[in-house]
């Protein structure tokens, strides 16, 4: 009888092939670009480290290199008008802009002043020269406000705020100097 063998199964079970990868999300990427730049860069510490250490340095005394800036107090206001008035209501300008504005005195406790305080203190005791100033506004005020404003002061007292008094002392310098006063 002849020798049987077991048959074999020559059928092999199919496996489903593997799914295509899926795609990545944008954080997914982000992700995986991130920690191979990460890798990279480390890899580039070292490599810098290696190829530097045999370099002789001394350390660098940072006080030397670093400064701040030095407290020098306001800038310098720069000369914008040749002409005295204009100077002058620059100047008062300036002075509100730094030392602060008020309103119901020439000078309040804490050195602020109101637009007639400025000029009178920018014109350093020269009255002719302070009265043309107070001129200049009151007529640069009434230019913009209507003839109904009496003085600077009331003009000045009228305001809550420094905003319009200083910008209107900035509009008379311009006034000032367009007139070569």
């Amino acid at each position: 009888m002849p020798q049987t063998h077991p048959a074999i199964d020559q059928t092999t079970p199919t496996t489903a092939a593997p799914a295509p990868p899926k795609a990545l999300s944008l954080e997914e990427r982000l992700t995986l670009i991130n920690t191979e730049m990460t890798a990279r860069l480390d890899e580039a510490a070292v490599a810098y480290e290696v190829n530097t250490a045999h370099i002789d340095t001394e350390p660098v005394d940072l006080s030397d290199v670093v400064t701040g800036p030095v407290d020098t107090g306001p800038a310098p206001l720069p000369d914008l008008y040749p002409t005295p008035v204009a100077a002058l209501l620059q100047r008062a300008h300036h002075r509100l802009i730094t030392g602060g504005w008020c309103s119901g005195a020439l000078v309040d406790e804490d050195g602020a002043r109101c637009m007639l305080g400025a000029i009178r203190i920018e014109a350093r005791g020269d009255r002719g020269l302070e009265a043309d100033a107070a001129a200049v506004l009151l007529d640069a005020i009434r230019r913009k406000f209507g003839d109904d404003v009496d003085s600077v002061p009331s003009f000045n007292d009228a305001h809550g705020t420094g905003r319009v008094p200083i910008r209107m002392l900035d509009q008379a310098a311009i006034l000032a100097d367009a007139r070569g006063l």
